[in-house]
């Protein structure tokens, strides 16, 4: 790939800019008519405004969107707190107005081409019963070159300095990908007897070591030399962003992986909503329109971010090998003591296989046997194990108890 190539996609977009600023507008007419008749009239004609104002991608982390929730007999409002923040992420609390003390959940997001906001659902089961914070990611574009690098080793530091925000016997969640800086911090924090050493440590899809029945994901890593990629998949932020001539993995990258993968599913997906918003269907177009807003608002990774992490987790297998370092200090699990470990996996999960996370249970020797609980869930794919209806069944009960009894 060219280094120049996110300039020109991003010069693209921007000479597209108002051929998409036309169609809403005219959109926007149509819409004023009365209900029902803009559809008999220009049903087809509005779809396809619609489609082409939505065709480009968006860099701005969308909302939460969580107002309120019901914990126990009542009823939350839901305020979005900044108790915390560096120029590469915030750690925002959802703070339950009104509610009483309940054990405090750092949700650790991952640096995966999408925003934290793809954890929404997750937060909002997870504020039944804890005071949740979130590692809200910024978006690299967005962060100027003076500001410095961010790597493997960062991220790690960021969930040290946000855990020390929350305070003693608070707890430590992680979704998929940050699973190994997640364990790699409380090794660290354990082994300087930290105050703020989580109290419990849940561990969701996580690539603790990708050895074991390797995915097509963790295949891909591997077909390359890591040189490959640093050529490849390396490119500078555009001139126009405040972020301009960091060297990112550019989200549209990833975007653009994903749906080939499925690339047929997309295409239909668009095909009826243009169905639907012809036909004035509009709970139908909604539900697509609301999953394609999420899907297409994009981050970059910083390319010491994207490297490190194929490199070291996926190539090397620095942690499961007790040969990752942080800051020139070795990471040993061994050194986590008195904290409780749960692991979860999907049966389906072609991302993140079965074992792969288990494996941080045989690496945490220090940790008592009855305070270790693996779960399996049988019949979910890797987002069913932190989203949808068998992780607000199943899943999250056994993670609610767990941490109620690490408290």
């Amino acid at each position: 790939m060219s280094p120049m190539m996110y300039q020109a996609f991003q010069n693209h977009s921007d000479l597209t800019a108002p051929w998409r600023s036309s169609a809403s507008m005219f959109l926007s007419y149509l819409n004023m008519m009365p209900d029902g008749l803009s559809e008999k009239l220009f049903g087809r004609f509005a779809a396809a405004l619609e489609l082409i104002s939505r065709s480009s991608l968006t860099y701005s982390r969308p909302a939460y969107g969580i107002d309120s929730v019901k914990s126990g007999n009542r009823e939350y409002a839901i305020q979005e707190e900044v108790v915390y923040t560096t120029p590469f992420g915030s750690l925002l609390r959802f703070k339950k107005e009104g509610a009483p003390e309940q054990p405090k959940i750092l949700l650790v997001a991952p640096m995966s081409g999408h925003f934290a906001t793809l954890l929404r659902g997750t937060v909002k089961t997870l504020l039944q019963d804890h005071d949740v914070h979130i590692t809200d990611w910024h978006n690299p574009r967005d962060i100027p070159v003076n500001a410095g690098k961010f790597g493997l080793e960062d991220y790690t530091d960021h969930l040290i300095q946000f855990m020390d925000q929350l305070g003693p016997r608070s707890h430590m969640m992680a979704i998929c990908q940050p699973s190994v800086s997640a364990l790699a911090a409380c090794a660290i924090m354990s082994e300087d007897n930290h105050r703020a050493r989580p109290a419990s440590l849940t561990l969701m899809a996580g690539p603790i070591d990708t050895r074991i029945q390797p995915t097509k994901v963790n295949e891909f890593a591997n077909s390359k030399p890591i040189e490959w990629f640093e050529d490849n998949l390396i490119n500078y932020v555009p001139v126009q962003c405040k972020g301009a001539f960091r060297k990112v993995y550019p989200g549209f990258v990833q975007l653009t992986a994903f749906v080939s993968m499925n690339l047929e599913r997309h295409i239909k997906s668009h095909v009826d909503l243009a169905d639907h918003l012809a036909k004035g269907e509009k709970e139908k177009a909604a539900t697509i329109k609301t999953f394609y807003d999420e899907y297409f608002a994009v981050m970059d990774l910083s390319a010491e971010f994207y490297i490190e992490t194929v490199r070291d987790v996926f190539q090397e297998h620095l942690l499961p090998q007790g040969k990752l370092m942080h800051f020139g200090r070795p990471v040993n699990p061994a050194a986590i003591k008195k904290m409780g470990l749960l692991t979860v996996e999907g049966e389906k999960d072609d991302i993140c296989s079965i074992g792969q996370t288990l494996a941080a249970q045989d690496l945490c020797t220090g940790v008592r046997s009855y305070r270790k609980v693996h779960h399996m869930q049988a019949g979910v794919g890797h987002y069913g194990v932190f989203s949808g209806k068998r992780w607000n069944s199943e899943i999250y009960p056994l993670v609610r108890d767990f941490v109620h009894m690490n408290a």
